[in-house]
């Protein structure tokens, strides 16, 4: 059973040429609406990719590229929501499962009935590289514990008279 993935981009490997080809999309509003959902934003207004999928090592595929997207974060210091407009490269590979089972790569993934999909590809790397505690910029967390700790590293040392005193040869 396939599961339906909110965004899919899918690419038959043996329609890849030996010397690559560039996969340039989008995703529709739909799909950012359950992308959203699926990674508990306030809102996803766009997701852009430019990917480069190769050959790689009998039958498999290597992917690159860079994904862009536009999105609503919840601040976790002070629960208003901020737009951000993060970057991320990829980098992926992928194997015949006849082939995976024999592979020392651990980190690739397996190419199911003759492809692999993009946009799952992309919305992993989404999930994988969105900060878990997103921040708006310029915010702080402000802990009276560590602050007062900062404050006592300032105060001088009860040695540092010491020091000072005639006589003291250090």
């Amino acid at each position: 059973m396939k599961i339906k993935v909110e965004f899919s981009r899918p690419l038959i490997v043996d329609r890849v040429p030996r010397m690559g080809s560039h996969e340039v999309f989008a995703a529709e509003p739909a799909e950012c609406v359950a992308l959203a959902k699926r990674f508990d934003l306030p809102e996803l207004y766009a997701v852009k990719a430019h990917l480069v999928a190769l050959p790689w090592r009998g039958g498999g595929l290597k992917v690159t590229g860079k994904i862009e997207v536009e999105l609503d974060q919840t601040s976790v210091i002070s629960l208003e929501n901020f737009r951000s407009t993060p970057k991320f490269t990829v980098e992926r590979y992928f194997l015949p499962p006849k082939i995976l089972i024999n592979a020392v790569e651990d980190d690739a993934d397996p190419i199911e009935n003759g492809e692999i999909d993009l946009g799952e590809l992309v919305s992993e790397t989404i999930g994988l590289e969105l900060d878990p505690y997103p921040r708006k910029p310029g915010e702080a967390y402000d802990d009276p514990v560590l602050d007062s700790l900062a404050a006592e590293d300032k105060k001088p040392s009860p040695f540092a008279k010491l020091l000072k005193e005639p006589g003291n040869s250090n």
